[in-house]
This record gives structure tokens, sequence and C-alpha cells, in this order.
């Protein structure tokens, strides 16, 4: 059956003009409803303001709110020349543990698959000679991955590993394999902590083309160091997501609270 447009779909409903809960967020739920039942999928558009407005006779100003709820949670998206439209709500990105993108896509019930962008091998030199604490010119192997999760591309990740704790490590097919699988199963490697660095920042061009976003659309810059329990670095990387589509998050103990 074929999905009707944001135009003739009805989004008449009661509204409790006269309750407590404000009426942008009865009509915010309303939609979420819809998306979460199917009645919209993602990239469905989704109705302007004044369509909203009329069809709830509200005020623009409560259309506005309740759109720029969804969008703050991540359950719509506004682009130049498309209107507003439907998208996945954010994922949560648990900084606190340390998980790869193929295993993270798993536990949340997602097909994980990887684009391979670049597979190099280059000679370390300034600062990633200092992170990797190997010597200047020595080899590392560079990894650029478009991450999909169901389809849709979620994050731009850049990996360098140290080839001397890895050899022959350059000659696996990252197109179809995960890093950190290959790291445990081949070589033992097991990672135990990592430092990282959280940044917001706007995204390239490349960026935008390949995770079809708009240009300059924020997003969630993940750099990181990941160490051994005998404090080798396995891995220099940063993973750029999609800010529409992540969040970040962490659980801080009590104990830091003063």
């Amino acid at each position: 059956m074929e999905k009707p447009d944001a135009q003739s779909f009805s989004y008449s409903l009661s509204l409790d003009k006269n309750g407590f809960i404000p009426l942008y967020y009865q009509i915010q739920q309303a939609l979420i409803e819809k998306i979460q039942a199917g009645e919209l999928a993602v990239g469905d558009c989704l109705p302007s303001e004044f369509e909203l407005a009329r069809s709830y006779q509200v005020s623009r100003m409560t259309a506005r709110q309740a759109l720029h709820n969804l969008k703050s949670r991540g359950y719509a998206l506004s682009q130049k020349g498309r209107g507003t439209y439907v998208t996945r709500p954010k994922l949560e990105k648990n900084i606190m543990h340390l998980r790869g993108f193929t295993e993270d896509m798993k536990r949340r019930g997602m097909m994980p698959s990887s684009r391979l962008l670049a597979q190099t091998v280059l000679l370390a030199k300034g600062v990633l000679t200092e992170q990797l604490r190997v010597e200047e010119g020595s080899a590392v192997l560079q990894l650029r991955r478009l991450r999909i999760a169901d389809g849709t591309p979620m994050a731009l990740e850049e990996s360098h590993i140290p080839l001397k704790h890895y050899p022959g490590l350059e000659r696996t097919d990252f197109s179809s394999e995960s890093l950190y699988k290959v790291l445990r199963d081949k070589y033992g490697v097991r990672a135990a902590w990592a430092d990282e660095v959280l940044e917001a920042s706007p995204a390239t061009r490349e960026e935008s083309e390949l995770l079809s976003i708009p240009k300059n659309a924020i997003m969630l810059s993940i750099s990181r160091v990941i160490m051994t329990t005998a404090e080798i670095p396995i891995e220099v990387a940063c993973s750029r997501y999609c800010g529409h589509r992540y969040r970040a998050s962490i659980r801080v103990p009590t104990t830091t609270i003063e």
C-alpha cells in the first residue's frame, strides 16, 4: 500500500486544550507514535509549521516547537530545499565502554557493514610517532572506513595501527573484516583502556556527501588512543559520527561530586 505524503496525510487530533500537558508536546508525541507505528517511515516528509498549525488548530509557534523537539530528539531533520523529514532516533554512544562499531551495532539489533575508503601503509612521523610510541619512519597501517548500520551511513572512521606489533595485518581485507576481531583472534590483543577527546565540529564537504547530511552539519568527533594492559598503543583513531544520529553519554560516579 502506497504511503501518503505530508500534504495528503491526516494529522488531525483532538488535543486536550484545557489540560496540563502542553499542546506542542501532545503534537510531538502524536507524530512520534506515527513514526514508531510505521505510518511515517525514515525519509518521509513531515508537514510544515503552517500545515501542522492548520491541522491541529494551534499557533505556528506551537507547531514550530513540536517540530523543534522532534529534531532535537533525533526523529526529524530539516534540509534546505527538502523540508523536514523523518530520521532515525539518536543512538546513545556510551563513552565509558570500549566497543567497536561492529559489536556496538549488533548489540542494538542492527546490521553493521563498512565501505573501505582507504587501506594504506604509511611511514609514521610527527605526533603520530608519539601517540603510537614508535620510531620515526615506522610502518603504520592507515584505514579509512565509512561505517554503515541497516544500510544507513552512520560514521567515518580513520585508524592508524603500528605494524611492528602486528606483522601482516596490512594484508587483511578490511572491507569485510572487523579490525578489533582480527586483532583479538589473530594477534591475541586485548584492549585495556583508552584516552578519548570529544569535540563538536562541522562536517566537511566529503563527509556531507558520504554520510548524506547537509553541508556544515554538526559532527560528534571522538579521537582516541587505545592501549593494551601492557601499556602498548593498539590504535590511534578518529571517529566522526553524524550529530543528528548520535549523542554521547557518560555515567559519573557520585564520589566525584563534592
